[in-house]
């Protein structure tokens, strides 16, 4: 369809950022009833300049326009694109052409994005430019506090999805630009291999290639490097860059979940019922993490707890920092994890738990420098939701339980037979299997005959993990406990705590010191002196 022209008239903006879609986009849907639309997505150069931006983030998002770009095409649409600062971008177009109204989703972002969008709030307000932003996920804006949370995000899920618009108007003179390449924001050509390639339309093979086939062994499958890439959804990246909004995944789940339970017993593999039944929940869970953000955007710089402030800013050790982000820590399955995201900016959600509570707590890094790297390779990284998962790790919210996961019963129970280890860490190739959980326990001549020497092939252990481990529990144990502590954790659950009705709050949150160390040791793993490990 040719593109409708118009002139003299105002544009009505829509300002594309976390949203890069054409179904379900509120927005565009009312922006395009109104008369001349322009689509726009600005390239902002002191974004990506910051560290947990990446290069292959900046080629998701290319791939994911391009496939916009299209979609708008095809309904007499066009997509603008601009680089620079924002508001600046918008005052530049205000004084060319006249900008209507502005319309956006909102955006629970870092805290470059949060403090851009107070200056383009000003910017609106002065200009006496009416500012249209519309939410597109299960995260409340303004929330007082977090009693029937759970029934909100439940309500917003079942609203109708925007309609799509089939036909679009544009202005006839309007530059609309292109899209930059990487190198024109100083982002070098990634090395990273076998990456998601983004946009709407891969978004929707992947949801339909879950739901129809690949999602029956979600909820086992899950756990381990060697079957998630296969058995989760691998939607993260889509819905991190809204390629696709998570109600259209809500609304072709409940589908998939309908059409299990009316059909009868033996006809469809029973594995789906559980595993649709996960994955349901980890959709709340995920609008749950980015509100804790939305309603403390200081939770990305400083603790959730400030009783835990100094607890390891003093003891940072950049020898294992670097050990740590170079997959060279003597833990196979710590390094096999790190090396894989060095190389496809994927890695499954408990083995992103075991990086960064591995960092640290068997580390004592900082938080805050480990997930600025983890978040440049995650390609779905999400800001509140990897945040706040950073800080749960990390025992630094108060509220959760501190879980410190033995690196060798990670590939006991998840890699037995060394299929990704071996994979990522070819130095441990010949290693038998027995010895893979801990290669540095292998005699001297095992190592020899399989030619893998500790120390010169591959690592020793950087820390001793019995060491680490009660090093870590005593320090945050000896917080924990403490009057000031318990206050603390009373204020952070009336803020941020799950529950999905008004429940009263809990009468002491002090942990129990035999509860504390039974959460602790749930991924313990006793190594024995004279050979492999055994489980306790």
């Amino acid at each position: 369809m040719p593109f409708k022209q118009h002139q003299g008239i105002p544009v009505r903006l829509v300002w594309l950022k976390r949203d890069l879609r054409l179904d379900d986009h509120r927005p565009i849907s009312e922006a395009s009833q109104t008369g001349p639309v322009v689509v726009m997505y600005v390239f902002e150069p002191r974004l990506w300049a910051l560290p947990e931006m990446d290069r292959s983030h900046f080629d998701f998002i290319a791939q994911s326009l391009r496939d916009l770009s299209a979609k708008l095409t095809a309904i007499g649409g066009r997509l603008a694109i601009r680089v620079g600062e924002l508001p600046d971008v918008f005052v530049e177009i205000a004084r060319d052409y006249g900008i209507a109204e502005l319309y956006s989703h909102e955006e629970t972002g870092n805290g470059f994005t949060y403090d851009r969008d107070r200056r383009v709030t000003r910017w609106a307000r002065e200009s006496g430019v009416d500012w249209k932003q519309f939410p597109q996920n299960g995260v409340i804006r303004p929330l007082k506090n977090r009693n029937g949370w759970a029934t909100l995000w439940q309500r917003r899920m079942y609203e109708p999805t925007a309609p799509t618009p089939t036909e679009m108007a544009v202005p006839n003179d309007f530059d609309w630009g292109r899209i930059p390449e990487g190198e024109e924001l100083g982002l070098t050509k990634s090395r990273k291999s076998n990456l998601q390639i983004g946009g709407w339309s891969r978004a929707v093979e992947t949801l339909e290639s879950f739901l129809a086939t690949r999602g029956v062994d979600y909820r086992k499958g899950m756990s381990s490097p060697v079957t998630a890439k296969d058995h989760c959804s691998r939607l993260s990246p889509y819905l991190a860059w809204g390629c696709i909004s998570i109600k259209s995944v809500h609304k072709q789940l409940q589908l998939k979940n309908s059409e299990v339970r009316q059909l009868p017993s033996g006809a469809i593999d029973s594995r789906w019922s559980k595993s649709l039944s996960s994955f349901a929940s980890r959709l709340a869970w995920h609008c749950h993490f980015m509100q804790k953000l939305e309603d403390e955007p200081e939770l990305e710089f400083q603790n959730l707890s400030r009783v835990y402030d100094g607890l390891r800013e003093n003891d940072f050790s950049e020898e294992r920092f670097q050990a740590w982000k170079a997959g060279q820590t003597g833990y196979p399955m710590i390094d096999a994890c790190m090396r894989a995201l060095e190389q496809n900016s994927w890695i499954n959600f408990r083995m992103r738990a075991m990086l960064m509570s591995f960092a640290s707590n068997h580390l004592w890094l900082h938080w805050r420098p480990t997930a600025l790297h983890l978040a440049k390779h995650f390609l779905d990284f999400e800001p509140g939701i990897h945040f706040s998962q950073c800080q749960m790790q990390s025992g630094t919210t108060g509220i959760n339980s501190i879980r410190i996961y033995s690196p060798a019963k990670q590939v006991v129970d998840h890699d037995p037979r060394g299929i990704f280890i071996r994979q990522f860490v070819p130095e441990l190739m010949n290693v038998p299997d027995e010895y893979l959980p801990e290669p540095h326990l292998m005699p001297l001549d095992i190592q020899s005959r399989f030619g893998c020497l500790i120390g010169k092939d591959y690592p020793r252990p950087i820390v001793d993990h019995r060491t680490a481990y009660k090093y870590a529990q005593q320090k945050i144990y000896s917080i924990r406990q403490s009057e000031s502590a318990i206050a603390e954790s009373r204020r952070v659950f009336v803020k941020h705590g799950s529950r999905k009705k008004r429940d009263p709050l809990p009468k002491s949150p002090k942990p129990n010191r035999a509860e504390f160390t039974q959460l602790s040791l749930f991924d313990e793993l006793e190594p024995r002196s004279n050979g492999p490990s055994r489980l306790t």
